[in-house]
């Protein structure tokens, strides 16, 4: 029973990305939902950017290892730059009225740093892509019972499916009733789960001291390990197109802010729920964290739940990872059509435009179920993850709007040195974390840039 009502799910889902194909005519369509989202779809959309297999799978598990320390960058990083974003960048790059985010970078600073952009993007997402269709497969091998890769391969061709025909508009859709799921099913699994407990003090007894602290102890290491917690998202994320294509898919600009603001507060307190659960289970059945911590949840919930609360969990969580994966898949396909294959081939319509963007998302999937299908860990595709975005756009972003005088220049040395410190402290395994170093290279680079190489060029590729 379980079972068959997932798979009605992943159907449901295709049924809605078949109906949303009717509104897509256009690239804009189908990239940004023709920039027409209302605020209660676009705050869903956004707040499903992150909510998936990281969410309910990995960071109960680093909680119940490491407390509140061992999540300050999932679930507090990812709240802080969802806030930062409807702040600071929402409203100003909706008024662009660009359809991607290194469209940003050719209007600011040139073709070469579009063109660099892109080439940063792209790969750093099939890691985070590979991680998603990884944990789907997981989730489905326990619910169906079939082979890893075969589950692997059945949420695959349902995101591709409905992400294909529809694009954003199937996307959002989706988001939309998915969110719904994920707030309810969750919310109710903790409700259950607590009553079991017996209250919070019988949760909380047994925690050792220290675990719900939320800053470290005062020493130079840590505290620079802290900081590098909050900006591996809260910075970084910044400027990344999945979170870009939410922002400029709403229908203005004030929707744009409001919708990422409410985002920013919905994931924060949601996420919570799993870190909730996460204790109960803890408390509950310590064996099944002995086995798996990323799985504690599930097979909680498999083994000690009913029927109904079954199929409302993992209901939640097969949307959870679906929202994401999605969007994922989304970001680098349309940044390969629209600043990769129109920047060599600018006579290409837009219909032409399109279907690049379709086969687009088709490759880059099969790379990624590759991935997914001959690695052995969720935790070794994240970490995999690039970090590039923090430490090669972030600052060509931030200058680029808030510092008329930055530069071509500057942006290029801003991306190579910041990506290049990045890697070699890498592979020196410095003491402190690279994307530190990778983040003030970047900021000197633009810094020399600016003052070594002449005048600003304030948008004047447009």
């Amino acid at each position: 029973m379980l079972a068959a009502c997932i798979l009605g799910y992943l159907a449901l889902n295709l049924g809605i990305g078949l109906w949303a194909s009717r509104r897509v005519s256009t690239t804009q369509d189908f990239v940004l939902a023709g920039r027409n989202l209302p605020l209660l779809l676009a705050a869903s959309a956004t707040f499903a950017t992150w909510f998936g297999s990281e969410t309910i799978m990995g960071a109960p598990a680093e909680f119940i290892q490491h407390g509140v320390l061992g999540v300050i960058e999932d679930p507090f990083g990812a709240a802080l730059c969802l806030f930062l974003v409807g702040l600071f960048f929402a409203s100003r790059l909706y008024k662009m009225n660009i359809i991607t985010f290194c469209d940003y970078y050719r209007i600011r600073y040139g073709r070469r740093a579009e063109l660099l952009s892109a080439l940063l993007i792209i790969p750093s997402y099939f890691s985070w892509i590979a991680a998603q269709l990884m944990a789907m497969g997981i989730v489905l091998k326990i619910v169906l019972g079939w082979s890893l890769t075969e589950c692997i391969l059945l949420s695959s061709g349902v995101v591709i499916l409905y992400t294909v025909w529809g694009g954003m508009w199937s996307i959002s859709i989706t988001d939309f009733l998915q969110t719904i799921l994920i707030i309810l099913g969750l919310s109710i699994v903790a409700f259950i789960l607590y009553q079991k407990t017996g209250g919070l003090e019988r949760i909380t007894e047994k925690l050792p001291d220290g675990f719900f602290r939320f800053y470290p102890e005062f020493t130079f290491k840590g505290s620079v390990e802290y900081f590098a917690a909050w900006i591996t998202i809260g910075l970084g994320s910044i400027p990344q197109q999945d979170v870009f294509q939410r922002v400029m898919s709403a229908r203005s600009a004030q929707t744009a802010v409001r919708a990422t603001l409410i985002s920013s507060f919905m994931y924060l307190s949601v996420a919570l729920i799993p870190l909730f659960i996460a204790l109960c289970g803890h408390l509950l059945y310590p064996e099944l964290e002995q086995q798996d911590g990323q799985m504690i949840i599930p097979q909680m919930v498999l083994l000690h739940t009913s029927l109904p609360l079954q199929v409302m969990f993992f209901g939640a969580l097969v949307s959870a990872i679906l929202s994401t994966t999605s969007s994922a898949i989304m970001a680098p396909a349309a940044v390969l059509g629209e600043n990769v294959v129109k920047l060599f081939r600018p006579e290409l319509t837009d219909r032409q435009l399109l279907l690049v963007i379709r086969v687009g998302i088709v490759v880059i999937t099969a790379v990624c179920i590759y991935m997914a299908t001959t690695r052995e860990s969720i935790f070794e595709l994240v970490a995999e993850s690039s970090a590039f975005s923090l430490v090669s756009l972030f600052v060509p972003l931030a200058a680029g709007i808030y510092w008329r005088r930055s530069n071509e220049a500057g942006c290029l040395l801003s991306m190579v040195s910041g990506l290049g410190a990045w890697l070699f402290c890498i592979w020196l395994k410095t003491e402190y974390p690279p994307l530190i170093y990778g983040l003030l290279a970047s900021t000197v680079g633009m810094l020399a840039g600016v003052f070594l190489y002449g005048k600003p060029q304030l948008f004047q590729n447009v």
